[in-house]
């Protein structure tokens, strides 16, 4: 059935820049028009966020402990979760997802999600390949035996990359160093071999297939430069060295504040290990980031959300938080969170943006975020549109 609707005036801002009083029209879940018009706009438009870093696997039920919930959890069981937090993040005004660790659980998810089975945001889904005991591997506990896929040698990575590529994944994963939640490891650990991680990069580039590299260590970050990645996961090792070839390689970054200043200050419940190892991590950032931002260093929105260390929400406290600790404008932390973050995962002409022939996703709000982010709160969102669809709140009349 063919739907269609236009909004009253509002205040429009593209995902780049402010365009005035206009009014947005969409059918089928793409926008048709932005055209300008007269009047007195109550409430403003901009795009929906993006979110390119998250992990959705985890149970939407509060109270459920993380680390146990997946592993005695059914996978159609835990797909439905996987829909439920990914509704609330579109609820919320994140109405694209980048999911950094999938399995067949997310896929069915984000298959239901494209199909409109669901009303719900876009939801992309990257593979892991990463090594026995790595990071990846070290969520699971030791003897139990039913572990996600690993892959020690370069033949064993390119099949696991064709793998999740016959899965239907829309990238691949891979680490560069230990992790903060990962039990048992250093964040400086060596993650696989310099011929693995070729491997894997070769393989899944040879398949069209963008690589995101999660690393905290300056080694890390050599790593995954040396075989150019797509982008990096929380990238907290990078060091003024590293300037030159991100700028000019225009390499995106996931900063990720919110999740490990949670973690090293124990607002949620957490190992010791892991707020020690959150607290080192914190404290290297801090020193490397604001230089970087400076310099022009391409920080997007990604957040490693997973429902509990950051729920999903917690991508607009993200932006404030981005725009305090790089010092920039509001406009500056919008576009991180809107046109550029659709641009660093390859969604340039699918959305992150209000124009004609792009997806329908959307946010109408009280204020004008892009000139005070603190405006950008839930208590200020109106309505939230994904792929043409309402998804929260109400259209204005």
């Amino acid at each position: 059935m063919s739907t269609s609707a236009t909004t009253p005036v509002l205040h429009v801002w593209d995902g780049e820049r402010e365009v005035g009083a206009a009014r947005l029209s969409w059918q089928d879940g793409r926008i048709t028009a932005v055209e300008s018009a007269e009047g007195a706009p109550e409430y403003s438009v901009i795009p929906g966020l993006i979110d390119t870093h998250v992990h959705l696997d985890a149970s939407a039920t509060p109270g459920a402990d993380w680390l146990t919930w997946p592993l005695i959890t059914p996978a159609a069981e835990r797909s439905l979760h996987v829909v439920a937090h990914a509704r609330r993040a579109a609820a919320a005004g994140v109405t694209t997802l980048r999911d950094l660790s999938g399995s067949e659980v997310q896929y069915a998810a984000a298959r239901a999600l494209e199909a409109g089975l669901v009303p719900g945001p876009r939801l992309l889904v990257h593979g892991p390949v990463g090594m026995t005991a790595g990071h990846g591997d070290l969520f699971t506990p030791p003897h139990y035996p039913h572990r996600p896929p690993v892959a020690d040698s370069p033949d064993e990575c390119r099949k696991l990359v064709r793998q999740w590529a016959r899965a239907g994944a829309d990238g691949i994963k891979i680490y560069t160093s230990g992790g903060v939640l990962s039990m048992g490891d250093k964040v400086g650990w060596r993650n696989q071999t310099d011929a693995e991680i070729a491997a894997t990069v070769d393989e899944a580039h040879a398949l069209g297939m963008l690589v995101a590299a999660h690393t905290h260590s300056a080694e890390g970050v050599d790593i995954a430069l040396r075989f150019e990645v797509d982008s990096l996961e929380h990238g907290t090792g990078i060091e003024e060295r590293h300037w030159e070839t991100l700028i000019e390689r225009n390499v995106p970054v996931a900063p990720t504040l919110l999740i490990n200043d949670a973690i090293a200050d124990r607002r949620i419940p957490v190992s010791d290990e892991a707020a020690e190892k959150a607290r080192a991590v914190v404290i290297e950032r801090d020193a490397n980031f604001t230089g970087a931002a400076a310099a022009g260093v391409r920080f997007v929105l990604g957040t490693d959300a997973n429902g509990v260390m950051v729920r999903f929400g917690d991508q607009l406290e993200e932006l404030r938080l981005m725009k305090t600790a790089f010092s920039w404008s509001s406009e500056r932390a919008l576009i991180a969170g809107t046109s550029d973050a659709a641009d660093a995962v390859r969604l340039t002409g699918t959305t992150g943006r209000l124009k004609a022939g792009l997806g329908a996703d959307f946010l109408v709000v009280r204020g004008k975020p892009w000139q005070d982010i603190e405006t950008l709160r839930p208590e200020n969102l109106v309505a939230v549109v994904a792929r043409g669809e309402l998804v929260a709140g109400a259209l204005p009349l």
